[in-house]
């Protein structure tokens, strides 16, 4: 079993050193960009893994820290016993690369403004002349970082998940709380967040803590679970580092329907088509998304698209994760084996103490990680597989599509197992059932969809990934160099 930090909350004592720097780092960055009330936008439902929580879960902007009890959650002589919960960050920056594109884009725009002349609509002269007068104010240092929103996500959920669960999260459970994070900044800060939020739930109408006022020891870091495709040389080799494994993504790139947005956006703000490409205009809807997310401002980069657009370009990102994060090479959910028995090994543990009278080491993990790690393990359970792939070719027949990024990992997307403990079962394996949750509501089985399981029943259908599954064979490249398995 996986070792993980155990926290402890106390007042007036001096904070971990780790978590201190997380906090005080990201914060002061920050402090300047506070989140606003949420500012809606008709694109917002089409904006991939750039989406907002709020935007899948729209009951959360009117009280986005009161507990919403989906109906069938089971209650009455069944006792939630144990919680695992993977968690993506919360909404963070644009990544370098990504910032850069951006730089690229507005420098066309200021270019433009220069020779302008006045040729070109009136509509046209105003949204090229706003964008280009828009201030650029990221930076390279925001690089993928957490933002206020992104903390204040983690804050919410905490708090959210604290009342639904009351007596897995109670105080005298802090002792035996586990987390592990993946390494990055945005994981590492997206749990210290979430423990900020607890704090909230325990000291309500009180100021969130200094970090000289929080103990905890910092999450503690594990990239083989939390960022395990990383790790696997058959991921890496065949699918990440593979120039033709995203075929299908830039095959999009060039087809029609995003030939028809290129040309478009460019009579739109009045620059060259040859100076645009899909990769420009993905950012510039992206960064709408973004300056939604972060600032709570819809800004005149929402302006260039429509819904029909942001349709196509919703596709395009949804192409991307399909085919490297999910069914379009069996080696993106493979990867995610190691992930998934440890989950396991979790509820066999608690199982086990039930049985014996014991108190439950560990009622309450919390996993931080990317969408990249929640993507392959739903893809690996069987959840959102559309009957034929998503190709490069087939954008009006998959317009109805369950694989879509944006409803599963949104920002602060999370995917939790709840272990029940049932009084009065007739016989023993009646005695455990297990629900999961998706975005705080209850996931019904991918091969049955009941909204329940007995725990046995549940581990003898995922009987071939938690005794076949082993990642060291499933990772390991094949000696004679074969063609990725595609779907």
């Amino acid at each position: 079993m996986l070792r993980a930090s155990r926290c402890l909350f106390r007042t007036s004592v001096a904070p971990a050193a780790a978590l201190a720097a997380a906090l005080l780092s990201s914060l002061a960055r920050c402090s300047f960009l506070e989140p606003r009330d949420p500012v809606d936008s008709s694109l917002s439902p089409y904006f991939g893994t750039k989406t907002r929580y709020e935007d899948v879960n729209p009951g959360l902007l009117s009280g986005p820290e009161a507990p919403w009890r989906d109906p069938e959650l089971l209650e009455g002589t069944c006792t939630p016993v144990q919680l695992v919960a993977l968690i993506r960050h919360g909404t963070r920056y644009p990544t370098a690369k990504q910032i850069r594109k951006l730089r690229q884009l507005h420098g066309l725009l200021q270019a433009r403004g220069s020779r302008d002349g006045g040729a070109g609509s009136t509509r046209s002269r105003d949204l090229g002349a706003a964008l280009a007068d828009w201030p650029l104010w990221y930076a390279d240092w925001m690089d993928g970082q957490l933002v206020e929103k992104g903390r204040q996500d983690m804050r919410q959920l905490a708090l959210r998940l604290a009342s639904l669960f009351p007596a897995l999260f109670s105080r005298e459970n802090y002792g035996r709380l586990r987390l592990i994070t993946s390494s990055k900044h945005r994981c590492v800060d997206s749990g210290a967040a979430f423990l900020q939020g607890l704090w909230q739930h325990y000291h309500p109408g009180l100021p969130l803590p200094d970090v000289a006022d929080m103990e905890c020891g910092p999450p503690r870091v594990n990239d083989k679970l939390m960022r395990f495709f990383d790790h696997c040389e058959k991921f890496l080799t065949e699918v990440e580092k593979n120039a033709t494994a995203l075929y299908h993504v830039e095959a999009f790139k060039t087809g029609p329907e995003m030939q028809n947005i290129l040309k478009k956006v460019a009579a739109t703000l009045q620059v060259p088509v040859n100076d645009l490409n899909a990769d420009l205009i993905q950012v510039a809807f992206f960064t709408c998304s973004f300056d939604l997310a972060i600032k709570g401002v819809k800004s005149p980069w929402c302006d260039v698209f429509d819904i029909d657009d942001a349709k196509v370009l919703e596709y395009l990102n949804d192409l991307k994760q399909y085919w490297k994060r999910g069914y379009g090479y069996t080696i993106n959910s493979r990867s995610s084996c190691t992930l998934f028995q440890d989950i396991f090994q979790h509820l066999d543990k608690a199982v086990e103490q039930k049985q014996r009278s014991q108190p439950i080491s560990s009622p309450v993990i919390l996993q931080f990680g990317h969408a990249e790690t929640l993507l392959p393990l739903l893809s690996l359970m069987g959840y959102f597989k559309d009957k034929e792939p998503l190709t490069a070719y087939n954008y009006k027949e998959q317009m109805h599509r369950k694989f879509r990024s944006g409803h599963i990992v949104p920002y602060a997307s999370n995917l939790i197992f709840v272990l029940y403990h049932c009084e009065n079962a007739k016989t023993p394996k009646e005695q455990f059932r297990v629900q999961m949750l998706l975005n705080e509501k209850v996931l019904p089985l991918a091969y049955s969809q009941e909204t329940v399981s007995f725990y046995e029943d549940l581990k003898n259908h995922y009987k071939d990934i938690l005794q076949s599954c082993q990642t060291s064979e499933e990772c390991e490249l094949a000696k004679a160099n074969s063609t990725s398995d595609e779907l």
